[in-house]
């Protein structure tokens, strides 16, 4: 059966693509490309000969046409995702609809956006007795979202929060995340826009201040909001230190 590699091309850095995702990248024929966010400067590592289409103007009945053409012809195909294509990559309606031409598809995880811009800050996104859970959701816009995940629900338990494609609401995200109760506007906030990007920006603040500071900032997509008491650690210290290092903590590798 022929295959369809579905590939992370990472967030936004080249050299954040998997070496799994390049080796793929290379050998394509075709390479089936996001062009709205991924790194154009990735194209490069195609072989000669090899055809490039970007998907962004492509309807996904001819995105599927395109790749299942070139498999028929014999081409390696590779479907370039900005990011992990996993989360937010509409991947699923692409593999359902190869399926039904008897294609199969096979995904190489990439970076995601929410861990490049924690990289980028320097940040660990889960502390022991601050939070344990990172929640990657986005507020509802033009794509709505269950009820039951409304951002002002999830926001209710307090963990490390991860917002995707919402930055363009950000007034409204924050009224969300006080109406939750366990946000302050004291909470601390990072807007990190093209994370891993030449021209990436660092938004930090909180709740009570992030959106004039956005807004000043002109900074209206491609971005992620992080919240989180997790963030003063860069400023105000660790606290409560994991058991991972401690002399006194037996486990199977340290008696």
């Amino acid at each position: 059966m022929s295959t369809v590699l579905f590939v992370g091309a990472g967030p936004g850095d080249p050299e954040l693509i998997t070496v799994k995702g390049l080796k793929a990248l290379r050998q394509a024929d075709l390479v089936v490309y996001a062009g709205s966010l991924v790194n154009r400067a990735l194209l490069a590592e195609l072989k000669p000969g090899a055809r490039a289409v970007d998907s962004a103007p492509l309807a996904l009945e001819e995105i599927v046409a395109c790749m299942a053409e070139a498999l028929a012809a014999g081409r390696q195909v590779v479907r370039l995702h900005t990011g992990d294509p996993c989360i937010y990559g509409a991947i699923q309606e692409q593999i359902a609809a190869l399926a039904e031409h008897g294609i199969a598809a096979q995904v190489i995880p990439g970076v995601t956006a929410a861990f490049a811009a924690a990289a980028g800050l320097g940040q660990e996104l889960t502390l022991p007795e601050v939070s344990q859970t990172v929640i990657i959701s986005r507020r509802e816009g033009r794509t709505p979202v269950p009820e039951r995940e409304k951002l002002e629900k999830i926001a209710a338990l307090g963990a490390t929060l991860c917002l995707y494609l919402s930055v363009g609401m950000m007034e409204e995200v924050v009224a969300d995340l006080l109406a939750g109760g366990a946000y302050a506007p004291s909470t601390p906030v990072a807007v990190v826009s093209k994370a891993s990007w030449a021209d990436e920006q660092r938004i930090e603040g909180t709740l009570g201040d992030i959106t004039e500071k956005v807004r000043q900032a002109g900074i209206s997509r491609q971005a992620v909001i992080l919240v989180g008491e997790v963030l003063n650690a860069r400023h105000q210290g660790v606290g409560e230190k994991s058991k991972l290092y401690d002399r006194n903590f037996v486990h199977g590798f340290r008696t």
